[in-house]
């Protein structure tokens, strides 16, 4: 039996916690469950595996990058600031928490699927990435308390299972307003936003216009490019930062902060300094680059893998997709609801810098580009769909306060992890992990106890919203309706999306096709 002893440590200690090839097994078995060829599952598997280590590799980048700033930001504040990036923090995680992650990210798909298969919730999230966020915030914040590996995982895995099919229920009744279907659902963890944006459309815009009907410039759309727009906005914030520290500490003070953490130079001069701040932005958008490559890579794989198991487990349900799904529907509240979303960010941060930092110690939250381009372009579409221009312009507004402040609360429960200068970026983590890392500090039992409580709620409360509100058939912008009859603009390829002048955002990989125009009084039903 001493042969049996050692394969079996040989398998966890040496694969099963290696969480690169953990998601290489999993992937593999979800194709194997596809009936796929040996090549197919061979391929997949190591695509899967080798998109977890740059993943890895990336948070190496992030890591050296943002060392810099944090320092700049305490000599010109005298506070922590952070720049919330979920694929930075995860990736960060991954060295301490790797494996814990993965075995927490694969029993919530588990639950997910009990819970679409036996309770109304009947929607399959496939935003992988998501799910893998989720499942490192919920380790991190666990983790955090000094609970055990099982509980970690076991405690972790039902509330992530909850989440997954808890928050498309929440937002259905405002995404089928935005599809005009119930075929899809929206399954990205900055749902508080999207709720928060069609709420603030509906009380603001009942007589607002489409954003549909307005032209937006072109010189606009070079930041629809995430990789592009995290690296200018790191590249004016370093900027800023640098200036603002040379001219309160002096140069000899400013020029030693490209060499702190990162065994980088001493800047030679006033010149060298700001080049260095420039070259440091650049590189925090190669190192995110490099994170959501991995990403990519992984989700390619995997996300086929956990759909095929899922069709055969919960025929029928909903599927919950990424927030670019809602972005076709309407394409120039997608930038205005980015350019709201930031400039509440960028309020956010004042807010912070001048009341809440001073009075209650919360870290300085800048604006990021890639949460707010992603769930301020989606809260935009949001409010548009229940209040025009103006529900689009407020409800992204709210958004971005969103996502100021409740990364601000959430770096509260992250333990050491608080002090990486990068966090987790959209509402849902936000909220959620300051709800369970807050339940946590009760210690021991009656911690574990008050946090299933909590992730028991959602799920009750969920299940109320799909009885009460989603299978009634509420439509959150009928009141708008009535005094301003539903109208989008018809495009010269008769798909009914938008005037806009410029090229339109390619709709992402299963979009479905936005509702046709209305018949006009004279002419005959679109089939």
């Amino acid at each position: 039996m001493g042969w049996f002893v050692t394969l079996a440590t040989f398998l966890v200690n040496e694969i099963l916690s290696e969480p690169a090839y953990l998601i290489g097994i999993i992937t593999a078995v979800g194709l194997i469950a596809m009936k796929k060829s040996t090549g197919q599952i061979i391929g997949g598997a190591i695509k899967a595996t080798l998109g977890f280590l740059l993943i890895g590799a990336g948070a190496g980048l992030v890591t050296d990058s943002l060392a810099p700033l944090g320092t700049m930001i305490q000599g010109v504040t005298g506070a922590h600031g952070v720049i919330p990036t979920n694929e930075a923090i995860v990736g960060i995680a991954q060295d301490q928490f790797g494996s814990r992650v993965a075995w927490l990210m694969i029993l919530g798909f588990v639950v997910s699927l009990l819970l679409a298969r036996f309770t109304p919730l009947r929607y399959v999230f496939l935003t992988g990435h998501h799910m893998l966020f989720m499942a490192t915030l919920l380790t991190v914040v666990l983790a955090s308390g000094g609970r055990s590996t099982i509980v970690v995982v076991a405690v972790g895995g039902v509330l992530l299972g909850i989440m997954l099919v808890a928050m498309p229920a929440f937002a259905h009744p405002w995404t089928k307003r935005v599809t005009g279907s119930d075929t899809v659902a929206i399954g990205h963890f900055g749902t508080a936003g999207y709720i928060v944006a069609g709420a603030a459309g509906r009380a603001v815009g009942k007589r607002s216009r489409s954003t549909e009907e307005m032209k937006l410039p072109e010189g606009l759309r070079f930041l629809r490019d995430s990789m592009v727009a995290t690296a200018l906005s790191m590249l004016l914030i370093y900027l800023v930062m640098a200036v603002l520290l040379l001219v309160k500490e002096g140069q000899k003070a400013a020029f030693k902060a490209f060499a702190t953490g990162t065994g980088g130079a001493v800047a030679t001069d006033t010149g060298n300094y700001l080049m260095q701040s420039v070259m440091q932005g650049l590189q925090f958008g190669i190192a995110v680059a490099v994170i959501l490559f991995g990403v990519r890579t992984i989700l390619g794989e995997l996300v086929p893998a956990f759909q095929g198991i899922a069709q055969k487990v919960v025929p029928g349900a909903l599927p919950a997709l990424d927030a670019p799904i809602v972005f076709p529907y309407a394409q120039n509240a997608v930038l205005i609801g980015f350019i709201s979303s930031f400039t509440g960010g960028l309020i956010g941060l004042a807010l912070l810098t001048w009341v809440f930092n001073p009075a209650f110690g919360l870290a300085l939250v800048l604006p990021g580009l890639v949460p707010h381009f992603f769930t301020g372009g989606a809260a935009g579409v949001y409010g548009n769909a229940t209040g025009g221009r103006r529900g689009a312009v407020v409800g992204a507004f709210l958004n971005g306060l969103l996502i100021t402040f409740l990364p601000a609360l959430l770096l509260k429960v992250l333990g050491a992890f608080g002090d990486q200068n990068t966090t987790f970026g959209d509402a849902d983590f936000g909220w959620f992990g300051a709800l369970i890392g807050n339940a946590g500090k009760a210690g021991g039992a009656a911690g574990l106890v008050v946090i299933v409580l909590l992730g028991l709620a959602v799920l009750g409360a969920a299940i109320l919203v799909q009885k009460r509100v989603v299978d009634t058939g509420w439509d959150p912008g009928a009141a708008r309706d009535a005094l301003m009859p539903r109208e989008r603009a018809e495009a010269p390829n008769g798909t009914g999306t938008t005037t806009a002048a410029y090229a339109k955002i390619p709709p992402p990989a299963g979009a479905p096709a936005p509702p046709p125009a209305p018949a006009k009084p004279d002419a005959p039903a679109t089939p």
